[in-house]
Formats: C-alpha cells, structure tokens, sequence
C-alpha cells in the first residue's frame, strides 16, 4: 500500500473517501485554496461558477479549458489538497472531453465531474435548463473514463445529472444509474430539494451500483435546503462540497466595507475585520529577508 506522500491526488482523495464523508469547501483562487488547508480540510473544490464570476462572467460556461486548468494548478499547488474540479459539459464534445480529463490530471486535480447539460449550461440550481440525451452523455463518460485509465493515476470521474429539475427525480435516478453504468466512479445529483430525496436516490443508485461513489451539492440560496455533512454521511455520500461559500462570504465583507469606505472616507471602522500583514504573511508562509519555497506536489 502506498504511502500517502506518494500517492496521487486522486488516490488520496479515494483513499479519505474510503474512511469518511470529505468536506470540500470551495477555492476561488490559491490564497483561499490554503486558508482551506489550513483550517484543516482533506480536499477542496474548484466550482465553474466561482471561476466564471471571479473573471467577471456569468456561469454560461464562457472561459476555456485553459483558463480553468490555470486555476486548478495555481489552488492544487498552493493548497497541497486534493482538488475535485467542476468541468461543465466537458468544454465540447467527446474528442475535447479526453483532453479536459488529461490537461485536468496534469493540472493536478484529483478528479472532476461533467453535467449532462446543453450547452450554454446554467448553474444547476435555476430553471430553464435542458438536457443532452443520455446515450450523448454516456459516450462523455466512456471517453472520460478511458482517459482516466490511460492516465493510470487514479483520476476521479464524476457525473452530475440535473435531470431532477428538467425531467423529475426517476429520470434523474434512471439517468445517474446509466453513468454508472458507463465507468463514472461517482454520481453527482444535483438540485434535489430535501433530505428525503437525497437519501432515497443513494438507495435507488446503489440497487443498480453499490460500488459507485457519492457526492453532495451543499450550495446557498437555491433548491437544496442546509443539510448537515454528518446527515450526508449517513445516508452514504462520500463527499460533499460547498461551490460558492468561501467566495460569498469575502464578496460580502468587501461590498460591506466598501460601502463603509465610500461613506466615511477611511478604513478605520473595518480595520478590525481585515486579515493583518502578519496573517497574510503566515497563510503564504512568508518571512520577510528569508527566501521563499515555492510549494512542491
């Protein structure tokens, strides 16, 4: 058995996966990507929605697959964490999902998850969204895992089905089961509305696939209400990630103290919310007057 300094990162991830439910909060850049290290984490995420905004642009699946490969790397290098990267529809069709699979592994994440949405895809949490047939997305998946087996570096394929809010929750269950089927090594349903239903589709997946991996959307402000990760470790999810949190608290701060500072004219009356030079200092592991070691993976 491999130790874990030398396993991959998706090994690694398999292996926390194998103990436990893996919280995986969201990293929108790698300064964030290592106050999640930090705090004690054994993985985080890279959402296409923090991603998208942090650009500027909606999440309609504008930015390339270098673009996001670029904010894989910076956060897996920074954080030393195992990353789950969002994919979005694979960024084409099943030739440019292989190379989204490769150029993912070498950006060193640990495993990603497509959506078997259309393209322009919406966040999985609004209306209006349509879906691929599910024989299209099969073939994403066969050509994703057969990727992942080339790379022999234990890469995670996820597939997440928004079919329970465009065609109900057995199509979802019907449509997850066919992924499965197809050599996803976690399912990924999104836009389940309670509790109930999240514990009955572990169920109903694992009839058809016991040995498939689980993975939980715990976002704010959408269709699925707050669940803890302890409910969702118990009803069999071996991992839930929160997309935007980590992102919606800092734009927060910074669009509260920028209404301060329009205002007052000083940053006094928030001085004692900021990070101070010094924890900055210590989160990048910077001494001033000594040299700095970039991180190694």
């Amino acid at each position: 058995m491999s130790t874990t300094s030398s396993m991959t990162p998706g090994q690694r991830l398999r292996s926390a996966m194998n103990d436990r439910c893996v919280m995986a909060p969201g990293a929108f850049n790698a300064l964030c990507a290592r106050a999640i290290a930090r705090a004690g984490f054994e993985a985080c995420y890279v959402s296409g929605a923090a991603t998208s905004v942090s650009a500027g642009v909606p999440d309609v699946g504008l930015l390339t697959l270098e673009h996001f490969c670029r904010v894989i790397r910076e956060v897996a290098d920074a954080g030393g964490l195992p990353v789950i990267a969002d994919a979005d529809t694979g960024f084409g069709e099943a030739e440019m999902v292989r190379r989204t699979v490769i150029e993912y592994t070498r950006a060193g994440a640990a495993g990603l998850h497509l959506e078997d949405q259309k393209f322009p895809k919406r966040c999985g949490h609004l209306d209006g969204k349509e879906l691929v047939p599910t024989d299209h997305m099969v073939e994403k998946v066969q050509w994703a895992c057969r990727a992942r087996d080339e790379m022999g570096e234990g890469f995670i394929i996820c597939a997440r089905t928004d079919g329970r809010g465009v065609e109900g929750y057995d199509a979802a269950v019907a449509r997850a089961r066919a992924y499965a089927a197809a050599g996803a090594d976690m399912i990924f349903p999104e836009g389940l509305s309670s509790e109930d239903e999240f514990a009955k589709f572990a169920v109903a997946l694992r009839e058809k696939a016991p040995a498939c991996l689980l993975l939980a959307n715990m976002t704010e402000f959408g269709k699925t209400p707050l669940i803890p990760a302890s409910k969702f470790a118990a009803m069999g999810y071996q991992c839930v990630i929160y997309p935007v949190s980590m992102l919606r608290v800092a734009m927060g701060a910074v669009s509260k103290a920028l209404t301060q500072l329009k205002a007052e004219g000083n940053v006094e009356g928030f001085l004692g919310a900021m990070q101070t030079r010094q924890e900055l200092y210590d989160l990048v592991g910077y001494k001033p007057g000594t040299p700095w070691n970039w991180p190694v993976r």
